[in-house]
């Protein structure tokens, strides 16, 4: 997906270091163009969700500065930021009581939409994410995993959010069902032309769903190159990411540079 230039996030010189613990993320500068799909890739550990978090302020910087559509996270509204990003995580984090319906217009609802529109947002989710309107009326225990990821990602799509972060949000599935939503998810990406960060471990997910993969170890940014770059890199970091892969990764469905 082609990104417009414009930074939509930022991180600048940040650092997380909960309760004077061990420094989890270390003098992190990265930038997100609007559009961009960015891949964090790197082991459990590496900083990864931590980086996540700090964009929707779960968490808040030790040092430095994260920049959201020009602002600081700091100065804005903690609602209004957070009904800016659509979140979705491995878990689904699903209301078990709530029905796929109110599950999905949660938000819409909450931003007091017209009964119509959110009727008609519902409609046009569930088409988008793949899942049958019968299931509307259903509750999460009555879906299969991969049921109920798409209800996830339909959830965090609902009121239209320019950014959307992701937390190995197929890690869970069997490898038939998340091939399939990564295949899906790709082609969503290109069409909702969202700003995406999403966290995987998972290099074959990274080079099919990223335009740039940023590889975290330790909290420092080790490398970052598009998805073209990653693989005809010879840096040894990269390298050994691409070897611990298996196989032939030019054979991904990629079929060349996004």
């Amino acid at each position: 997906m082609a990104s417009t230039g414009q930074s939509a996030i930022e991180f600048r010189n940040v650092a997380y270091q909960p309760d004077g613990s061990r420094e989890i993320l270390h003098e992190l500068n990265l930038a997100v163009a609007a559009g961009e799909t960015l891949i964090l890739l790197g082991r459990s550990g590496s900083g990864k969700t931590t980086s996540l978090k700090l964009i929707n302020n779960l968490v808040v910087p030790s040092r430095g500065e994260i920049m959201v559509e020009g602002r600081s996270t700091r100065s804005w509204d903690i609602i209004q930021l957070r009904r800016r990003i659509g979140y979705v995580i491995q878990e689904v984090g699903l209301f078990p009581h709530f029905t796929v319906e109110r599950n999905i217009t949660l938000i819409p609802r909450l931003e007091h939409w017209p009964a119509d529109r959110i009727q008609a947002r519902l409609k046009e989710l569930l088409a988008l994410v793949g899942l049958d309107p019968e299931l509307a009326s259903r509750h999460p225990r009555e879906l299969s995993g991969g049921q109920r990821q798409r209800v996830g990602v339909a959830r965090a799509l609902a009121a239209d959010p320019p950014i959307l972060l992701m937390d190995e949000p197929f890690g869970a599935l069997d490898p038939i069902t998340r091939a399939d939503l990564q295949s899906e998810f790709a082609a969503l990406e290109k069409r909702l032309r969202k700003t995406v960060v999403f966290v995987t471990h998972d290099v074959r997910e990274a080079l099919l769903l990223g335009d740039r993969i940023a590889l975290m170890e330790g909290g420092r940014l080790v490398a970052l190159a598009t998805t073209a770059e990653f693989l005809r890199s010879t840096d040894p970091l990269i390298s050994a990411y691409v070897r611990s892969a298996g196989g032939s990764l030019h054979n991904t469905a990629l079929g060349g540079e996004r």
